[in-house]
């Protein structure tokens, strides 16, 4: 059985994935920002299985070092990660909105966070291969502009979405060819779409799934070898959007990144 961190954890998805993986036998470290919540969900899932809670808000870098800091030290024997906390396109009509240290919200947490999660995790990750990487993505993925990298002209929540899992995906195949042979396998998927989530429901869009319906390509990535580098449609191997796959965009979005995670 794994030690498997779940970002994220306290709804939809997560909640989810949480009490499933749980009742599988799994040690559950659940992630939220709010404390109250993250502790009433440990609670809840202690009654399943084993348990632990760890809180961080993912729009400070500095509070995502933190909790890879403080996974690494409390739980050595972490050897899956699950990076599904995010921000949605927000309610219509919002319009930009930044992160604790000034960055586009949703290029922060759904793309800038996970990848500095990941990084904080990977010694733990490494030294306990085989282990997992499991990024949940979105089928929908705008490529990013190197030219506005921070979305300040003509922004859309939507867009901005998009263009964070756009990022998310091209850093994953990126990442496994640099973990090749180490026995960390990372892969991302889209898990189904419009799940019923409240991050679907300030979109204003009408749900189409439910999470139960986009657990099961998280659950098989998170607990079976599928390979490494691969993009899934729920549990499908399928095709990222084809410019996550180009090597230049890879190496200029690398670049800017750790620009971006410098400053």
């Amino acid at each position: 059985m794994s030690t498997i961190l779940i970002t994220g954890a306290t709804s939809g998805l997560g909640r989810h994935l949480a009490f499933e993986l749980v009742r599988s036998g799994h040690v559950v470290l659940a992630h939220g920002r709010d404390p109250g919540r993250t502790e009433r969900l440990v609670e809840e899932l202690r009654t399943e299985g084993d348990a632990e809670a760890f809180v961080a808000d993912l729009a400070s870098l500095a509070e995502v070092r933190e909790l890879g800091t403080h996974v690494a030290d409390a739980r050595p024997d972490l050897d899956v990660l699950i990076n599904n906390a995010g921000v949605g396109a927000g309610a219509p009509g919002t319009g930009r909105e930044v992160s604790t240290d000034g960055h586009e919200l949703r290029l922060a947490v759904n793309y800038l966070a996970p990848v500095t999660l990941t990084r904080a995790l990977l010694p733990v990750l490494r030294a306990n291969a085989p282990a997992r990487i499991v990024n949940v993505g979105s089928v929908g993925q705008d490529p990013v502009d190197f030219g506005d990298i921070e979305f300040r002209r003509g922004y859309d929540g939507f867009t901005a979405y998009r263009r964070a899992k756009f990022a998310l995906a091209a850093h994953t195949f990126t990442l496994a060819e640099e973990l090749a042979g180490t026995g960390v396998a990372v892969n991302v998927l889209h898990p189904a779409t419009f799940m019923d989530t409240a991050m679907v429901r300030e979109g204003g869009v009408t749900p189409w799934n439910t999470v139960a319906d986009g657990a099961p390509g998280v659950l098989a990535l998170a607990t079976q070898d599928v390979g490494t580098g691969g993009y899934f449609d729920g549990t499908s191997p399928a095709r990222a959007h084809e410019e996550t796959y180009d090597k230049d965009v890879q190496k200029r979005l690398a670049a800017v990144t750790d620009q971006l995670l410098a400053l």
